[in-house]
């Protein structure tokens, strides 16, 4: 399947919702739009998926509203007083959003939760979430890291998206390098390694893993850029924050079609 065009089309679609809000958290979204394309538009009925970096929340609004999960009605109150869409996911409201995510390292456990979950009833469905790296800082990441591997959890597949920036700075310089393959292979996790900006390459490691019935939970680390797409916010922090001005909205809509949509 080709995905390209569909990249640039939700691109654009993240730009125009930040835009039209006045909204920060842009580079967080246009860095792992292309993982929830992989996992959001191949996942089987009854599967689950969790935004663990609930601060990236366009971009999960925006595939859901090309799922048909969410209405186009709705997606136009983004960030709007009364919205059902704010800067952070908030449940109840869509089916596909179980879960209030947001503050770092409660998806993971949410995720192992209801992979423990089906393992007990038995219906044969994968659990999904999509963390950032910064967030395996967290205690709770690593709890239910070990809860995942005591449970042979196999039916858990999780996602970093490693850009190697968090809000203070490098990843690597706050409390090391706790995204690295090593760690989460020493812990008992099934780790796939793969560009995070591939669509292709994402499904199929995550096909891949999900053949692997082997007691062990799934992880794939996604090597991604912040602001993935937007030269003028690549690999720059404080993209997680700063609202676009009109001219710089324009300018990054421009070099989207540029590289994606022509």
């Amino acid at each position: 399947m080709e995905y390209k065009k569909l990249q640039g089309k939700l691109r654009k679609h993240i730009l125009k919702m930040h835009f039209g809000a006045g909204s920060g958290h842009i580079g967080c979204s246009l860095s792992c739009i292309d993982i929830m394309i992989a996992i959001l538009k191949t996942r089987k009925e009854g599967d689950t998926f969790i935004l663990s970096k609930g601060h990236a929340a366009s971009a999960l609004y925006t595939i859901m509203n090309e799922t048909g999960d969410i209405p186009d009605d709705d997606i136009a109150t983004f960030y709007k007083n009364a919205t059902e869409l704010p800067a952070h996911p908030a449940p109840l409201k869509y089916a596909a959003i179980p879960f209030a995510t947001g503050s770092l390292g409660h998806g993971l456990p949410l995720a192992a939760g209801i992979a423990k979950a089906n393992k007990l009833k038995g219906t044969g469905n994968t659990s999904f979430v999509l963390m950032s790296d910064g967030e395996t800082n967290e205690g709770t990441s690593w709890e239910a890291a070990h809860f995942a591997v005591a449970h042979k959890l196999d039916n858990l597949v999780a996602v970093i998206d490693r850009n190697g920036l968090q809000g203070f700075g490098n990843t690597k310089d706050i409390l090391g390098d706790t995204a690295a393959a090593s760690l989460w292979t020493a812990m008992g996790f099934e780790v796939v390694e793969t560009a995070g900006h591939d669509v292709a390459a994402l499904v199929a490691a995550k096909d891949k893993l999900l053949l692997s019935l082997n007691g062990k939970p799934k992880l794939i680390i996604a090597h991604t850029v912040k602001g993935k797409g937007i030269s003028y916010m690549e690999d720059k922090m404080e993209w997680h924050y700063l609202p676009m001005t009109e001219t710089q909205y324009a300018d990054a809509v421009e070099e989207i079609d540029m590289l994606y949509c022509r």
